[in-house]
């Protein structure tokens, strides 16, 4: 519950706390509080016992926190059971590999990769039978015009 406090927030508090009930007051408020979270926490087990046995049998292992979106979804998806073939599907996934895959496409070069390789090959093939002009190579640097050469004009640019 209070797993984001840190020291500085927890010295801030006990501060307030002194200031706000006073020295002579504050043990009194300490034990009214540990014993209303002491009820509170009752009651809720208490609760979940007497739903648990209204539900019947069937759901003895029943858990409360099986409720939260976040862990019913992990439980289903992420445990043992892989009926859908997740695990497969997960395994076989390697971003690296997909972006190197894409890079090379995009590059014009031929991927090293087996499975990629052949799309990124027919696809830099595809450019060149269209008459297509090879991608320029956006690292190096530009040759140098002239000094009375003018900049080419680009009236979309402008």
């Amino acid at each position: 519950m209070f797993n984001d406090i840190g020291a500085l927030e927890l010295l801030t508090l006990v501060v307030l706390a002194v200031l706000v009930f006073g020295p002579e007051k504050l043990p009194k408020v300490i034990q009214d509080v540990t014993r209303t979270i002491r009820k509170i926490r009752e009651f809720s087990d208490s609760a979940k016992e007497d739903i648990r046995s209204e539900l019947g049998p069937q759901f003895k292992d029943f858990e409360f926190e099986d409720l939260n979106p976040k862990t019913f979804v992990r439980k289903q998806l992420m445990d043992g059971n892989d009926e859908l073939g997740l695990k497969e599907i997960r395994e076989s996934f390697d971003l690296r590999k997909e972006m190197a895959d894409v890079t090379d496409a995009v590059n014009g070069r031929e991927s090293t990769s087996s499975t990629g390789g052949a799309s990124a090959a027919a696809a830099s093939a595809a450019a060149t039978a269209t008459g297509a002009a090879s991608t320029p190579d956006l690292l190096k640097k530009p040759a140098q015009p002239a000094k009375d050469e003018r900049p080419p004009f680009d009236a979309d640019a402008t």
